[in-house]
């Protein structure tokens, strides 16, 4: 399909949201919103909410550029309602998205597929809503230093790191605040290294270093918390195993459009997955358009290739 066909078609850029991520996501929707008025398509910004179905039949929305993050917007509910509504949109479907942010899910098709991840354990609240005792809280077989992180949220919300036994009891109510489900991982000493997907082909990736001790919320979203390194200060051959590895999570979970791929790459080279991202953050400190800009790709080539992905698809 040409752009002249395209840019006749009504955007809608599918933006807020009801999510931990909604500050995130405006400033990803108002980014792609600006970029894609330059380039003259036909575009309006939606702020998600309960009343979405309506909002998007009145707006006459052909075709949704989705900048949801975390929550419905990228679980596969609001892409089960675009299925249903036959409104096409950009990003994975409603299983691939479902499958990447439960990371419970996620990390079982990555070992079916002979991915490595973390070594886990998942620890389920009370359906009663009763409060356990500390003593009732499950122990990892591995020893500590413990990731403790939701079941399904995004952006690292929620995620601790729990050096102590002490203290996993106290970390872990706190972290129920997120859902009924918490994974607890082995903490991987290593390297962060973000791979960029688009279609088929990796683009390239990131090296990030965190002042924080992690590369938490803040450190995401926070200019000058973090240093970026393009390309990854590691390997070369270690470096095209790392994005081989993320072509390979990001096919198994079923995935399509852009994502990002993030992996703990350890002493010995090792890739760890941490996560598939299927629909990644388009801010100016997001990491997808800093890989795509090294790869040759300006932020507008970007959001333009994933309109073509989605209507391919």
């Amino acid at each position: 399909m040409t752009k002249a066909l395209v840019t006749k078609k009504r955007i809608g850029v599918l933006m807020g949201g009801l999510s931990s991520e909604r500050d995130v996501s405006m400033r990803s929707g108002l980014a792609i919103y600006q970029n894609l008025q330059e380039l003259g398509y036909n575009c309006v910004p939606i702020d998600v909410g309960r009343d979405i179905a309506g909002v998007l039949k009145k707006e006459k929305v052909r075709l949704a550029f989705l900048a949801l993050h975390g929550g419905t917007g990228e679980n596969g509910a609001v892409q089960g309602l675009l299925d249903v509504l036959g409104i096409p949109y950009t990003g994975s479907g409603l299983l691939a998205s479902a499958i990447a942010m439960d990371k419970e899910v996620s990390k079982k098709i990555f070992a079916y597929h002979g991915l490595a991840s973390a070594p886990f354990i998942v620890v389920g609240r009370p359906r009663s809503g009763g409060r356990r005792g500390t003593a009732d809280f499950p122990e990892p077989p591995f020893e500590p230093p413990w990731v403790v992180k939701p079941a399904a949220e995004g952006s690292s919300i929620g995620v601790s790191i729990v050096r102590e036994r002490d203290a996993l009891p106290s970390c872990l109510e706190k972290t129920f605040s997120y859902g009924r489900r918490v994974i607890i991982e082995k903490f991987i000493k290593g390297r962060e290294i973000h791979i960029g997907i688009l279609g088929d082909r990796a683009l390239g990736g990131v090296e990030v270093r965190p002042q924080p001790e992690f590369y938490n919320y803040e450190a995401k979203y926070s200019s000058g918390l973090t240093e970026y390194v393009m390309p990854p200060e590691i390997d070369g051959a270690v470096y095209g195993k790392v994005m081989d590895t993320a072509l390979r999570a990001h096919a198994a979970i079923g995935c399509s459009g852009a994502t990002r791929v993030d992996f703990i790459v350890d002493e010995d080279n090792t890739p760890y997955i941490l996560e598939v991202n299927t629909l990644p953050g388009m801010t100016a400190t997001s990491l997808l358009p800093k890989i795509a800009g090294a790869a040759g790709l300006g932020f507008k080539d970007l959001i333009e290739e994933i309109i073509r992905l989605a209507i391919r698809e």
